[in-house]
């Protein structure tokens, strides 16, 4: 039996996203003598990440103060105009902008692929020392004898599809760290063991999320209008479902452009892929489109339960980074300069206890920072818009009542509603089907509107087939014995790849629950939503999942 070998650093990095990156860069800046690696389960930096982008830039002045003017730096698009608008089936209403408290608006923030951004940031890192691996996905983790985390295990390969180790096992190596940073977006396999293990989420409310569907289209030049961001909500979610759009004008006659489904919805027929792929054919967005072409589609779930879900991010040995620990402000649509904060805040106080000849003990300056410096006073104004979008809709709670709320933060420096909380999450949110009725949806027309499996050939996913499917279930049975007659089961929906299916035979009997595990996107919803919480994501082997290019 082969035996690991290990690797001695003062602190580990699981994740190549901007908190992670960003981590390492502020250690090196520190010291250069401090020994760092950053571990990406991505096939290269940038691959596995996805998101919006308008990008507040408070974290990356942080890093590099002078990044507007570095020509390397891919952070170029200056926001230019701001539109919100409702919509309806056919028309949209635009709301003032001066409706929304200053803290909404978008002035001085920049559209982005934060996919480029990071492989700039790895690149930034690497010229200060820091060894960056990509194609090294974390498997398990390693403790101490006094049950701190110690480190990691990477780069495990070889088993085959029953569970066995094959001829060709490698048992990957051990990552030691006087420190090891927890940065694997939201929904990270590790960190929701370490949450679990250290109770680190016992005084906080249950985290809820939104599924983002992102395509990225290539439009006539005339129409477009570099640096215009638009959000949308209403219609087709309605004034019910919790959720809303974006549309970024980027650079290169790009727009990027998708919709954010809440995952507490209760209806177990909602499709959101669907859902998206119909918001494409409203008007505003249709004509804009019209003569264009879909190069790029993904799918992640973003954090969205606010300052009061956020679990201790401290824990014997090490700390939770980014939306790992889940800091996306919801009502601006924003996280990566609050994950970048909180890289630089964990790389501070880790230089700090380093200094001292601490380890393996809590970082717990960084928890505090987290909650009372520049992050927390990101979040707190914004705490109720996610509870009230839930109690009352996204239009007379999110923007209303919300409105209202986040108006009285930045005036008079107090919520209205003081701090509502999340009665329960996003699976027991689900309720029976047979209290909702089936949503018909019309089929894609394949030039504006696609299937989801045309649409997932674009995002390069891959996973060696010859690998067991990291998406387990916990009892094989529930899916056609439960979740079918109770929910129909509703994996079939809320994939945005489809990955699950119910296949029967021609007659409709003998129904059987299949796993298309190299479909996957890495997106995490199954691990969300499941109403019966039977599904669990783990990592495949380094390199697999998507390979985006520059989402």
């Amino acid at each position: 039996m082969s035996e690991r070998e290990s690797m001695e650093y003062d602190v580990v990095i699981v994740g190549a996203g901007p908190a992670g990156l960003s981590a390492a860069i502020r250690l090196k800046q520190l010291n250069s003598d401090i020994s760092v690696v950053v571990l990406e389960k991505g096939s290269e930096v940038g691959a596995h990440i996805l998101s919006g982008a308008v990008l507040d830039p408070i974290g990356l002045k942080k890093l590099f103060p002078d990044f507007a003017t570095m020509s390397d730096c891919p952070v170029k698009t200056k926001v230019k105009e701001d539109k919100l608008f409702v919509f309806g089936p056919a028309g949209s209403l635009r709301l003032p902008t001066l409706m929304m408290p200053p803290l909404m608006h978008n002035h001085g923030n920049y559209i982005v692929s934060m996919g480029n951004v990071c492989r700039w940031l790895a690149e930034k890192a690497e010229g200060l020392g820091v060894e960056v691996f990509p194609g090294m996905a974390c498997s398990d983790l390693v403790y101490r004898e006094d049950g701190s985390l110690k480190g990691v295990v990477a780069g495990e390969f070889g088993y085959q599809k029953d569970g066995t180790k094959g001829p060709g096992y490698e048992p990957g190596m051990e990552l030691h760290g006087k420190y090891v940073f927890l940065s694997e977006g939201a929904r990270g396999s590790l960190s929701k063991r370490i949450i679990e293990k250290f109770d680190l989420n016992k005084d906080s409310e249950p985290p809820k999320f939104g599924l983002g569907m992102k395509e990225i289209w290539d439009i006539d030049p005339a129409k477009h209008s570099e640096g215009t961001v638009i959000h949308s909500a209403g219609w087709p979610l309605g004034m019910k479902q919790g959720g809303g759009s974006f549309l970024y004008h980027a650079e290169n006659n790009q727009v990027f452009l998708g919709l954010i489904v809440d995952l507490n919805y209760k209806n177990p027929h909602l499709y959101p892929y669907a859902e998206f792929q119909k918001w494409k054919t409203h008007p505003e967005i249709a004509e804009l489109l019209k003569g264009g072409k879909r190069v790029a589609y993904g799918g992640r779930v973003v954090t969205k339960g606010g300052i009061q879900s956020i679990p201790k991010v401290c824990f014997p040995g090490g700390a939770l980074l980014g939306c790992t620990a889940g800091l996306v402000n919801l009502p601006r649509i924003k996280g990566n300069h609050n994950a970048m904060l909180s890289g630089i805040a964990a790389a501070d106080a880790a230089f700090n206890a380093l200094q001292m000849g601490r380890s393996g003990d809590e970082l717990v300056a960084y928890d505090d920072e987290l909650h009372d410096g520049a992050i927390g006073d990101d979040l707190r104004p914004v705490r109720n818009v996610a509870p009230l979008n839930s109690r009352f809709g996204p239009f007379l709670g999110g923007m209303l009542l919300g409105g209202m709320d986040m108006w009285a933060a930045t005036l008079l420096k107090f919520n209205l509603f003081g701090t509502l909380g999340h009665k329960k999450d996003d699976a027991d949110s689900t309720e029976k089907a047979d209290k909702h009725k089936v949503i018909e949806y019309p089929k894609p027309d394949g030039v504006l509107t696609f299937d989801r499996l045309t649409n997932v050939s674009f995002t390069a996913t891959n996973h060696g087939e010859e690998q067991p499917s990291h998406l387990k279930l916990i009892d094989d049975s529930i899916p056609i014995n439960e979740n079918l007659p109770l929910y129909d089961e509703p994996a079939q929906r809320y994939c945005p790849a489809g990955v699950y299916e119910v296949i029967r035979e021609d007659d409709g009997s003998n129904p059987k629950f299949q796993i298309n595990a190299q479909n996957c996107i890495h997106c995490k919803t199954c691990d969300l939503k499941d109403p019966s919480k039977n599904i669990v994501w783990t990592v495949p082997e380094g390199g697999g999942g998507p390979n985006y290019p520059n989402m």
